[in-house]
């Protein structure tokens, strides 16, 4: 750490010169930064917990936010494959389904499948086939 003063920046011609910032500007520039980023981080995980079942108003670590939301993403899934199979036993297109993202209409069992090994993937470190077999 340099103990001499701060230099000067030259600025634009007929501008006045522009300090720099001293190390503890920097540090404490640094430190707000960084307080910054996690408290969003906080109400991200905040709003996340707001939104799983059974997460509202629980003493709970980040770790635990994410497990719940993988769980509760798979029973979305689940539930959202069971009502596309009970249309179907029903004469119903899946595609004709309001509220079905347009991007699993055509290729809703395709994309589920990837999605849940998606899933699987980041949960448990493994990849399955579309065999269900661990590649």
């Amino acid at each position: 750490m340099s103990t001499s003063p701060p230099a000067a920046q030259k600025g634009a011609p007929g501008q006045p010169e522009k300090p720099r910032l001293t190390e503890e500007e920097k540090k404490n520039n640094h430190i707000a930064s960084e307080q910054k980023r996690r408290q969003a981080i906080r109400q991200g995980f905040d709003r996340l917990a707001s939104i799983v079942p059974g997460m509202e108003g629980q003493g709970r670590s980040e770790a635990i936010v994410l497990d719940a939301t993988v769980k509760y993403m798979r029973d979305q899934y689940a539930e959202q494959q069971r009502l596309v199979d009970a249309a179907r036993q029903k004469g119903i297109d899946p595609a004709s389904i309001p509220g079905l993202p347009e991007s699993y209409k055509d290729t809703f069992d395709t994309q589920t499948a990837r999605d849940a090994a998606a899933l699987d993937e980041a949960t448990n470190g493994k990849r399955k086939n579309q065999n269900g077999d661990v590649d």
